[in-house]
């Protein structure tokens, strides 16, 4: 297969996906290398495709994902399970994690959890590493999908009740 067609191909792919694509898999897949699928979703963010790189895999951000939001946190690495639990449990997704880093500015770090486990997996892959809200004394903001407004009330709530939802200094 020509390159520009297996680009096309990864893309028609990607569209259809309902879970995030390793480039392992599309690697196997269209018969190359891991290697060639990454340079190929590099040409295909700079025609234009919004591809978006996850710990799971690659993803095609959906231009309806329904109520977005974004909520300021702040725990420790302890909490990070009860944090995405409590969002995810109310039926919101954390699209992402962002920080504010003094060099390089807002550090954006895209996640797509929408399940517990979603969550379990991150958890897991992340194990020995330092998250990026380590950069910033714990807090944080996630970008969240919600159906509707009460479930973002709910994140809301469940995150106060945790004592993770921050809302600045007293």
């Amino acid at each position: 297969m020509q390159a520009k067609k297996r680009r096309q191909a990864i893309l028609k792919y990607l569209r259809q996906a309902s879970r995030p694509v390793s480039a392992g898999f599309l690697a196997e897949r269209f018969s190359v290398s891991r290697q060639a699928v990454v340079g190929d979703v590099a040409l295909l963010r700079a025609a234009g495709a919004d591809i978006s790189a996850t710990p799971r895999g690659y993803v095609i951000l959906e231009a309806d994902r329904g109520l977005v939001r974004r909520i300021a946190c702040r725990h420790d690495a302890a909490g990070m399970e009860a944090e995405l639990c409590a969002v995810v449990d109310q039926g919101c997704s954390v699209v992402d994690v962002i920080v504010e880093h003094p060099v390089y500015g807002q550090l954006t770090g895209p996640l797509q959890l929408s399940s517990r486990y979603d969550v379990g997996q991150f958890l897991s892959r992340s194990t020995g590493a330092r998250p990026l809200s380590d950069l910033t004394g714990g807090i944080h903001l996630h970008t969240l999908s919600c159906p509707d407004e009460d479930a973002f009330c709910r994140v809301r709530e469940a995150l106060g009740t945790l004592g993770i939802l921050w809302e600045g200094e007293e």
